[in-house]
């Protein structure tokens, strides 16, 4: 990497959303009481929003609890890498209208086990960076996702 060359990049709303289109996993970080927990989930993006589902237990009660949330997605190479994370308020989806809708996105649960309910994250802010690393060639880094 040249002297010169910025190894990270601070990426705008809409760089970030076009990034966010091309995962499917990410990890989801919740914040009940005095446990902050992460998991990884498989998510689609629907608009500006996040749907994902969940089988009932911790994670879709502790939603219910405290409906703030954090969406990591990252994707990284020897040479670069790029990272977003999106704030936002998780709602369980109960009205059919809106379950028919999501049942119609692109989301299939990782593992085979049955996760009949559908989760929106409102997102309140987004951001992101792309990163350079040693070796790596910057304008790369500009055009790939």
């Amino acid at each position: 990497m040249d002297r010169n060359e910025v190894p990270v990049i601070v990426l705008n709303s809409q760089e970030c959303w076009k990034l966010l289109r091309l995962e499917t996993v990410g990890r989801l970080v919740t914040h009940v009481g005095d446990i902050v927990d992460i998991v990884p989930l498989n998510f689609v993006v629907d608009d500006e929003s996040i749907v994902f589902r969940s089988a009932a237990g911790s994670k879709l009660a502790g939603l219910t609890v405290n409906s703030s949330v954090l969406l990591e997605v990252d994707r990284f190479t020897s040479e670069r890498g790029w990272s977003v994370v999106v704030h936002g308020r998780a709602e369980v989806l109960e009205r059919e209208a809106e379950i028919a809708a999501a049942a119609e996105l692109p989301l299939t649960p990782m593992v085979s086990s049955a996760k009949p309910t559908f989760v929106r994250i409102n997102v309140d802010s987004v951001r992101g960076r792309r990163f350079l690393f040693e070796g790596g060639d910057l304008a790369d880094v500009l055009q790939e996702g």
